[in-house]
C-alpha cells in the first residue's frame, strides 16, 4: 500500500485550485494540506504544514512561484517544488530550473502526466514535460549568452497589463494576421498552447475581439503594426 504524499498549494486564482484539488484528491495517495495565494503565503504555508511536495504558479502578487521556490531553497527547507504554469517560454523555464524547481509542468498537461509527475518528484526525480524538455536539451545544446541574473531581470520587467515576453510575441503574430496554426509553427509550441495565450491576451487585456485588441495594443503602444 502506498503512501500518502502531503501537498500544498499556491496559485493566486480560487478555482484554479480548486481543479488542481479535485484532480490530486482522486488520487488515494495524494492529499492537499494547505493552499496559498501568492508565494509569500506559500513560504510560510510550507514551513508551518511541512508538505513533501510544494505545487506552485509562477505569476502571483506579493511575491512570484520563481523567487518563492528560490527562497525555500537558500533557506534549506526541506520541500519538493513544482512549478506549474501556462508559460513555455525558454526564460521562465531555465529562471525555474536556476531556482531549484523539481519540476515544471503546463496548465494544460492532462492528468496522467500530472499524476506522474508528482509521482517521480516524491521518489527524488526531477520532472519536466516534453515541451519543457526540449527547451533544456536545446539550452544545453546551445546555451544562451544571458547569465540567470540578465534572465531574470527580463523576466520581471513590467508591461502594460502585466504581460509576459511571449504573450508579447503572440499579440504582434495575432495582429500580422497568423493564424493559431501558423504561429504555433513560427514559435514552435503547440496550437493548444498559442491559443491559452490568445485567450490571456483577451483577458488581461479586457477586449472581447481582434479589432479591441488591435486598437488597444496600439493605444499601449504594444505593437509595431
Amino acid at each position: 500500500m502506498s503512501t500518502t504524499t502531503s501537498i500544498v498549494l499556491a496559485d493566486d486564482h480560487s478555482l484554479v485550485r480548486d481543479g488542481i484539488r479535485a484532480l490530486l484528491e482522486s488520487e488515494q495517495d495524494l492529499v492537499v494540506i494547505g493552499e496559498a495565494s501568492n508565494g509569500q503565503e506559500a513560504i510560510a504555508m510550507v514551513k508551518d504544514k511541512k508538505p513533501e511536495i510544494l505545487i506552485i504558479d509562477i505569476r502571483m502578487p506579493v511575491l512570484n512561484g520563481i523567487d518563492a521556490v528560490a527562497l525555500l531553497n537558500k533557506q534549506n527547507v526541506a520541500v519538493k517544488t513544482i512549478i506549474l504554469s501556462m508559460h513555455d517560454s525558454e526564460e521562465y523555464i531555465l529562471k525555474s530550473v536556476s531556482a531549484g524547481a523539481n519540476g515544471y509542468l503546463l496548465k494544460d498537461t492532462g492528468k496522467t502526466e500530472f499524476i506522474k509527475a508528482i509521482h517521480t518528484v516524491r521518489e527524488g526525480g526531477k520532472y519536466f514535460s516534453g515541451a519543457i524538455s526540449n527547451v533544456l536539451v536545446n539550452n544545453l545544446l546551445n546555451p544562451s549568452k544571458e547569465t540567470p541574473e540578465e534572465v531574470s531581470k527580463e523576466t520581471e520587467k513590467e508591461t502594460p497589463f502585466n504581460l509576459t515576453n511571449k504573450e508579447l510575441k503572440v499579440l504582434e503574430l495575432v495582429l500580422s494576421g497568423l493564424t493559431n496554426k501558423e504561429i504555433s509553427e513560427k514559435l514552435q509550441n503547440s496550437k493548444r498552447t498559442v491559443e491559452t495565450h490568445r485567450f490571456n491576451l483577451m483577458r488581461k487585456m479586457e477586449v472581447k475581439n481582434l479589432m479591441e485588441l488591435s486598437k488597444k495594443a496600439q493605444d499601449y503602444n504594444l505593437t509595431s503594426i
